[in-house]
């Protein structure tokens, strides 16, 4: 296969839907070498902030100088940034490559493995062909079932924030759905949990630590002291240890000490620790993508994403006039979201992402008509930033938020960077 067969036939499996289960993935695994029974493992579950978290553990390691493969979703602009070393994504020829050693298992031995499972099996076969030293695996939904669960005890499992999302796979309530990201402790492991899960959450997280006799970490948030907070980031003291993050938000100094009690449980020194957590990025986590006017993206698509970002812009943004460019998946609870951030909203102009289970832009306004006096449906993500452009001085702030897969479609005329 070339690259553009290889994307072709990992998203053919899409007709097999989502399938939770480990059998599936261990199978096909199994007929490709079990690369995964041959690797070390940072696994990280929850419901929000599990691309950060992960993305500060890769980038910690990385400054250690281990090859660290990192193993995310969804993508932003290429499905080559789901798979990645030391923060370099996988080549194309390379995806196309491990494509294809999938696909003539799956054809050899008759499998019917998912999108998921396929995409799990070829990262994993990667990241050991690579000869990676960790890898900092990101869970795709939920855990217990989850394909990226099939690999052996980790290092370390990571729990980061959790709250209600995909509840008719996961469960209706907090205990519930905590139960099946607990799912990836396991026995001669080590555990780290979000410093400020619900009480739910965290009553489940401690009971299944104590059933698989695994040790638990749980960040002091007395010990965090927020030094600075502006759009060029973030300077903490936790346990009296300066950092700096570039990420925006105060939920990413919470995802910060987690990852960093994560790394610590693998013997990574402070310096390294500072330097990794000062580099990390992450693309549609409250970036700055333009800067006259302001331009801000953000792929909050639930609602502990939703207030999270309500809280960021009245942090950085207070007294600015807000315009928000918001598309939403329909099993999202876009309704409650809207209601959420529209107290922080002057204008709303509704649009959606290229993706089957959208909310229409029309429904999008209709919902944001109750809350706030100024709104527009524009279904195209760049004609609506150019709308909300046309409605703003340069002191006001545009928020493009609600989904990781509308910040792909953003494209950089839309933006006028060359002004910037």
């Amino acid at each position: 296969m070339n690259y553009e067969q290889s994307l072709d036939f990992i998203h053919s499996r899409n007709k097999f839907g989502i399938k939770l289960g480990l059998d599936a993935t261990a199978d096909l695994l199994d007929k490709i070498g079990n690369p995964h029974k041959k690797l070390k493992f940072v696994h990280i579950a929850g419901t929000n902030g599990k691309g950060s978290t992960t993305s500060y553990i890769a980038d910690i390691l990385s400054a250690k100088g281990y090859k660290v493969g990192k193993f995310i979703s969804p993508y932003v602009h290429s499905f080559t940034e789901r798979i990645q070393i030391n923060n370099t994504e996988i080549s194309q020829s390379d995806l196309a490559k491990f494509t294809t050693i999938v696909a003539e298992a799956i054809e050899k031995y008759n499998l019917t493995p998912t999108e998921f499972e396929v995409v799990t099996a070829i990262g994993l076969a990667y990241f050991e062909a690579q000869k990676c030293d960790f890898v900092a695996l990101e869970v795709g939904m939920g855990g217990r079932f989850d394909a990226t669960n099939v690999i052996p005890a980790p290092e370390v499992s990571v729990i980061t924030s959790i709250s209600i999302d995909h509840t008719q796979y996961l469960g209706n309530t907090i205990s519930e759905i905590a139960f099946e990201k607990c799912g990836i402790i396991k026995t001669g492991s080590k555990v780290v949990s979000y410093p400020d899960n619900h009480d739910d959450a965290f009553e489940v997280i401690k009971n299944t630590t104590l059933d698989k006799n695994v040790p638990l970490v749980v960040p002091d948030k007395n010990a965090i002291e927020i030094l600075s907070m502006d759009i060029h980031g973030t300077e903490f003291i936790y346990n009296g240890e300066k950092y700096h993050i570039n990420m925006l938000g105060g939920h990413q100094v919470f995802n910060a000490v987690t990852a960093i009690e994560a790394v610590k449980l693998l013997g990574i020194e402070e310096d390294y620790i500072k330097k990794g957590l000062s580099s990390t990025k992450f693309r549609g986590r409250l970036d700055v993508i333009a800067k006259k006017p302001l331009i801000i993206e953000d792929g909050a698509h639930n609602i502990s994403g939703i207030t999270e970002l309500k809280k960021a812009i009245q942090t950085y943004f207070k007294g600015k006039k807000i315009i928000l460019v918001m598309a939403m998946l329909k099993d999202k609870e876009y309704q409650e979201c809207i209601e959420t951030i529209s107290s922080v909203a002057d204008v709303l102009i509704a649009t959606e992402p290229d993706n089957l289970r959208k909310a229409t832009a029309q429904e999008i306004e209709e919902v944001a008509k109750k809350f706030i006096k100024s709104t527009y449906a524009e279904p195209d993500v760049n004609r609506a930033i150019k709308l909300a452009k046309s409605l703003c001085t340069d002191d006001d702030v545009i928020c493009v938020c609600g989904s990781l897969y509308l910040l792909g479609e953003i494209d950089e005329q839309s933006l006028n960077k060359e002004d910037n």
